[in-house]
């Protein structure tokens, strides 16, 4: 069975070590000790918590089959004649649009705006570390 340490819980939950340990102490994040003593989260424990923390960023999931959807800030535009490139951050993960230039005057993309990546993929793949 895979575990995690808090610090690799925090890591994947994108938390402190200390919100981890807020979570164990108040019942809502359940864990163990190991035979040296440090609290560990099973693997199965961890990722039922994470599913009761999935949000829906901009209240549009029910109208789309894509449910892949990251609210963050726009933080690159790159622009040629055609094309655009546009990077959005979403909390710790970086997210790079390839659209079309008049897609980006449409929406109103400028850096600094916040918006929402929608993420509809056949391809997805998928590492182990």
């Amino acid at each position: 069975m895979t575990a995690f340490r808090i610090g690799e819980a925090a890591e994947l939950l994108g938390v402190s070590a200390d919100t981890v340990r807020r979570l164990v102490d108040s019942g809502r994040l359940r864990a163990h000790r190991d035979e040296h003593d440090h609290r560990m989260v099973a693997g199965a424990d961890l990722a039922a918590y994470a599913r009761t923390q999935a949000d829906d960023p901009d209240g549009r999931a029910d109208r789309s089959s894509a449910r892949n959807r990251m609210r963050g800030i726009v933080t690159a535009i790159v622009k040629d004649t055609v094309m655009a490139q546009v990077d959005i951050q979403a909390g710790p993960f970086r997210v790079v649009s390839l659209m079309s230039r008049e897609a980006v005057e449409e929406l109103g993309l400028d850096v600094g705006s916040v918006a929402v990546a929608v993420i509809k993929s056949t391809n997805v793949v998928v590492e182990r570390d």
